[in-house]
């Protein structure tokens, strides 16, 4: 996992460039698709998920090294990147209810 986070972290680069958040209610508003006032895991995944679409030209649901930013590296595909999303997301959901509020989405995971 740790080969390939270098690459994760430079798949998320173009999302922060267009998604053109000035805080934490911007990404709840953005990430809030059914306007419930938090983020739900599916929100979350499908949102975070942005990047690593955007990169899979051929659409076969993986990353080959071509793909990856720089033209290396080990190939992911959209399931696993998905997994480590999943985890990034229950580590963030501090009160454990499934969801994440603007203060949760605002903490770094732990």
């Amino acid at each position: 996992m740790t080969r390939s986070l270098p690459a994760l972290v430079l798949l998320l680069l173009p999302l922060l460039a267009t998604a053109r958040v000035n805080g934490t209610s911007d990404y709840l508003q953005r990430m809030d698709t059914d306007r419930d006032g938090r983020v739900s895991q599916t929100e979350f995944l499908d949102w975070m998920s942005y990047a690593f679409d955007a990169r899979d030209r051929d659409r076969d649901g993986v990353l080959s090294a071509d793909e990856l930013p720089g033209g290396k590296g080990a190939a992911i595909t959209r399931a696993t990147h998905r997994e480590r999303l999943a985890a990034t997301f229950r580590k963030q959901d501090r009160n454990g209810d499934g969801y994440l509020d603007a203060r949760e989405l605002a903490a770094p995971p732990q």
